[in-house]
């Protein structure tokens, strides 16, 4: 039996809109929003943060992979994690049930949308910095996408309005 592919999977660095453009995306698109990040703290009761700092960066990408994994999710609007993509298994899941969109930012316009990445709880090795993440993981996210989309001079109705119609009869 084929997986029917319902949901839409936002991926991109932290700053990139995924969980605002969510929350309006399922709302005009009559589907339910999950943010995979509030799940993984809610399984641990704890903070990205507190999680990095306590047990480490490798620690938190082995919980996402889990949850990434495990949950079944259908007719919703999926923001995930700017790490969720180091985990094939966790990805492959994701886009057997919907279809993946990579909102791209480019780096500088991400240094001004954060202000702190130290408080953002970023599964990063602790010699790396912004700028060498922002490179690793803009392969991955391309490597996954179904879809990539800038997100840089729009408004996030706008943004919302481009994925639902570059989305429009590929989800069943």
């Amino acid at each position: 039996m084929i997986k029917s592919r319902s949901n839409i999977v936002l991926i991109g660095m932290p700053g990139a809109g995924k969980s605002t453009v969510g929350v309006l995306l399922a709302k005009r698109a009559s589907l339910q929003f999950v943010d995979t990040d509030l799940l993984i703290q809610s399984r641990e009761k704890r903070s990205l943060q507190d999680i990095v700092e306590s047990d480490g960066y490798e620690f938190l990408r082995r919980v996402e992979e889990e949850v990434l994994s495990e949950v079944e999710l259908h007719n919703c609007v999926i923001a995930t994690g700017g790490s969720a993509v180091y985990s094939q298994r966790g990805m492959n899941h994701l886009k057997s049930g919907g279809l993946v969109v990579f909102l791209q930012v480019p780096l500088p316009l991400l240094e001004l949308r954060v202000d702190d990445y130290s408080t953002r709880g970023l599964a990063k090795r602790p010699d790396q910095n912004f700028t060498d993440l922002f490179h690793e993981r803009t392969t991955l996210y391309r490597k996954y996408a179904d879809i990539a989309l800038e997100n840089v001079n729009q408004t996030h109705e706008e943004v919302c309005g481009q994925i639902m119609l570059l989305t429009r009869g590929l989800l069943r």
